[in-house]
């Protein structure tokens, strides 16, 4: 029988997860952690909160003590307030000034869940951290891996990238084999409150806040030029920071369309954009990620899949290492809208051999935000 701390988060996948240990006989203990504090974080800057949010929290917490009473397990409840702002928020928002698009999830996992909460528990002596995640621990080759979950409709382990390779020994996911319908099942054959519960979606500090609204606190808006691809004012963004590639809605851009957003430039605030006549310049061939953080073991190059963004098909790559920590992932075929500042990941047989941050974009070897700004800046030219 292990000792495992279970991260119950007031949703059902997690509420299920816990009952699923506790029925295989372990010794399971839950943790309700709390790592953001919208009345202090927001009074920091002097922003306005939205008294939503703060409900939204308690109600969490409500449900997660409702669940533990319901099956009978103790609940703690952790404060992380500080270590988030620290190691998630401030690095979000530093990567959003760049010009950038982050993943706080993953960075979340990294730094929190998976790290600090993970400490926590071996600080207390619980043999395993166990959370609601859909994902798998296997093995690779021999050793210990981050498998993809059975129910590869709700698989996770897109978020899962960056957390470290030691911990894998010390966790645990016991949704990794059943699907999200099961899930529901089990929670309302055991009258759980949470059974029909939305899923959480989006990020958690902005809560029920229009994203663009929340991060102009923090980021002020700077209204600037969209420009298409032949050098021809179409519109004025509210703050290019605020888009990302590939993004569709939200342009207010008139007349024919749809356009699509193909590049930034911060220094200058301009955001590019292209008709869907033009839209091969979403595409990429090949692709720099930095950062890289293995999971696994793997002699490259390597014909491998890969994600450059969550819920996105499996894409064929070829992956080479330029150095420990930089790969090149190359496909001919052309995939779309891969974005700086996004998490790539790559498995093989399954297993996630990584992840890390794509850096710069390719289109036949040249350097795609270089191709556009070149091009912008013939046409603009040339408009003259």
């Amino acid at each position: 029988m292990r000792k495992i701390l279970v991260g119950l988060s007031g949703g059902v996948d997690s509420a299920v997860a816990a009952y699923l240990l506790k029925e295989q006989g372990e010794d399971v203990t839950c943790a309700f952690m709390r790592n953001w504090d919208s009345l202090t974080n927001d009074d920091i800057l002097g922003n306005p909160t939205l008294e939503e949010d703060q409900c939204s929290q308690e109600k969490d917490w409500d449900d997660a003590q409702a669940v533990a009473d319901k099956l009978g397990l103790p609940l703690l409840r952790i404060d992380f307030i500080e270590e988030y702002w620290t190691n998630v928020f401030e690095q979000f928002l530093t990567t959003y000034r760049n010009g950038r698009t982050p993943n706080p999830d993953i960075l979340c996992n990294r730094y929190i869940k998976f790290d600090k909460f993970l400490e926590f528990a071996r600080s207390k002596d619980f043999d395993t951290l166990a959370t609601g995640h859909y994902a798998k621990i296997g093995t690779y080759h021999g050793k210990t891996a981050l498998m993809k979950a059975d129910d590869r409709n709700k698989d996770q382990s897109y978020f899962l990238a960056e957390i470290n390779r030691s911990c894998l020994d010390s966790i645990c996911f016991p949704l990794s084999s059943i699907d999200k319908p099961q899930v529901r099942r089990i929670a309302e054959e055991l009258d759980l409150s949470i059974a029909k519960k939305k899923d959480s979606t989006g990020i958690c500090f902005i809560g029920e806040r229009k994203f663009r609204q929340f991060l102009s606190n923090y980021l002020p808006m700077k209204p600037g030029r969209i420009i298409d691809v032949h050098g021809h004012t179409v519109g004025e963004h509210q703050g290019v920071l605020y888009y990302t590639i590939g993004q569709r809605k939200g342009l207010n851009i008139g007349g024919t369309g749809p356009y699509y957003v193909i590049g930034k430039n911060v220094e200058r605030n301009e955001l590019y954009v292209a008709q869907t006549s033009d839209e091969s310049w979403l595409y990429s061939t090949s692709c720099i990620v930095t950062n890289m953080n293995w999971l696994a073991d793997a002699e490259l190059p390597l014909a491998m899949q890969a994600k450059f963004r969550y819920r996105q098909n499996d894409q064929e790559v070829t992956l080479e290492r330029l150095d420990e920590s930089t790969v090149k992932a190359t496909f001919p075929q052309g995939i779309r809208s891969v974005t700086p500042g996004q998490e790539a990941v790559f498995y093989h047989e399954d297993a996630v051999i990584g992840g890390g941050e794509i850096d710069q974009v390719f289109q036949q070897d040249m350097d795609l935000s270089v191709l556009i700004q070149e091009t912008v800046d013939k046409g603009t030219a040339n408009g003259r």
